[in-house]
């Protein structure tokens, strides 16, 4: 291990018709391709900017030749079940092998930044949590010191309810929260949008 601090990054595997498929019937299956795989670009290059071990979970298997460099990027695949379970899985594996701090975020944020994932970490030095809102009611990402099981449990995945939900259940739990600027997660062509640099100019 270099580093005590762990970043893991959860993806979708780039195949048409399974990425970004609320923006297909806007934009069809090919462009919403396209714009996963700049979301993975742009994802990739900010994770390889701060000094943290990286881990990536693909949702179906593991692609070693994508632009997750394999000396750089530690590949796993993540396990069956739904959101919540699969993120409390992708937690245990650096905290069982004794990572102090572990952060996560998926590939859905343009906005993020390597200083903001940098201050996530930071954070966790004088608190126990820390999220990234995003503006549709979710987060882009977030942080612990310990393995909590609890925080995934029975959440409202992929509603407008998940960060208010998971919010109550820390301070149910006497956890120290720290939240990060809100960001734009892009599932919606309303969302999409704001970000032209991200779609396949047409002819």
């Amino acid at each position: 291990m270099t580093h005590k601090n762990a970043l893991i990054i959860m993806i979708k595997n780039p195949v048409k018709g399974k990425v970004k498929t609320r923006l297909t019937k806007d934009i069809g299956e090919e462009q919403a391709l396209f714009v996963y795989n700049k979301l993975l670009q742009h994802t990739c290059k900010v994770a390889s900017e701060i000094q943290v071990d990286r881990f990536v979970f693909y949702s179906d298997i593991i692609d070693r030749k994508d632009q997750f460099i394999n000396d750089g990027f530690k590949k796993y695949v993540q396990c069956d079940g739904d959101l919540g379970v699969r993120m409390e899985y992708a937690f245990s594996i650096p905290f069982k092998n004794e990572y102090h701090k572990v952060v996560m975020i998926g590939a859905d944020c343009y906005d993020l930044t390597s200083l903001q994932i940098q201050n996530a970490f930071d954070a966790l030095d004088n608190n126990d949590f820390v999220i990234g809102p995003a503006k549709d009611g979710g987060y882009y990402l977030i942080g612990m010191k310990k393995w909590n099981r609890w925080i995934f449990r029975d959440k409202p995945w992929s509603t407008e309810k998940l960060l208010a939900e998971t919010r109550n259940a820390i301070q149910e739990n006497n956890g120290k929260l720290f939240l990060l600027d809100p960001l734009t997660d892009i599932d919606t062509i309303t969302e999409l949008n704001n970000y032209p640099e991200l779609t396949k100019p047409t002819s």
